[in-house]
């Protein structure tokens, strides 16, 4: 992954400020992965998503992660932190995007799937149904093709089983035990909304480190934008003390 520079960087979140979060995520994404068409990203398995946007979040901002949480038993706040380098490393995309189900007779095929696909399912009156429509490759019952409409309850029970066993990491879950009363609480972890966080603290720092800059010294953005980070806040420093 090549580390993107401070100008592109200020470009994508610009751009995130006026979309959804589905629509950040995908800005993400596209940063995460520029080797990858940008109208691929969005069908690519969830879990392979979500291990790129840990490894972007460690090229930008380093390994360590502060997570804030509330206890679900005695409500005291829970801080702690995780290590964004061993989710990238634990959740590295699944080896198939292509599950094989065969039980009774049954012969499925099922494509793992993407965020684009969870989306529009989610928009459906039947969001099970729709995600089967949508991402069934093939079925067939002793030899004879059939619609995904066909499938019976315990063939779809296998098929939610097999996708959750190929790509684990579509579902970030933490299970943190209280330090005062020792409850457990479950929470998801959302990488795409605590990285947009961060970038967008960044960003405004950012900006707020070029207007002292320009005002100072009366660089350009791009002139400022093209100092490394060390050098920026060194020039920041002259300033406070003049």
């Amino acid at each position: 992954m090549a580390i993107t520079g401070a100008a592109d960087l200020l470009a994508t979140w610009e751009a995130g400020l006026a979309e959804a979060p589905t629509g950040r995520a995908l800005l993400l994404h596209r940063t995460a992965r520029p080797d990858v068409d940008a109208t691929t990203l969005p069908v690519l398995p969830v879990g392979e998503r979500e291990a790129d946007l840990f490894a972007l979040r460690r090229a930008l901002f380093g390994e360590r992660m502060q997570v804030r949480l509330g206890c679900a038993g005695c409500g005291e706040d829970m801080e702690f932190d995780l290590d964004a380098g061993e989710f990238a490393r634990s959740l590295s995309g699944p080896d198939d995007s292509i599950v094989r189900v065969e039980q009774d007779g049954w012969d499925v095929r099922f494509r793992l799937p993407g965020v684009a696909d969870l989306t529009a399912a989610a928009r459906s009156a039947d969001p099970r149904a729709a995600l089967l429509a949508r991402c069934l490759v093939s079925a067939a019952r002793d030899g004879a093709d059939v619609a995904a409409g066909e499938l019976p309850v315990p063939v779809q029970i296998r098929i939610a089983e097999a996708v959750e066993a190929a790509d684990p990491g579509a579902d970030v879950t933490l299970n943190i035990a209280c330090p005062e009363c020792g409850a457990a609480t479950r929470a998801e972890l959302d990488i795409a909304s605590y990285l947009w966080t961060e970038l967008d603290t960044w960003a405004r720092d950012l900006l707020l480190d070029v207007h002292l800059l320009a005002t100072s010294y009366g660089w350009s953005e791009p002139e400022i934008l093209a100092l490394s980070p060390l050098r920026r806040r060194y020039y920041l420093e002259l300033c406070a003390d003049v």
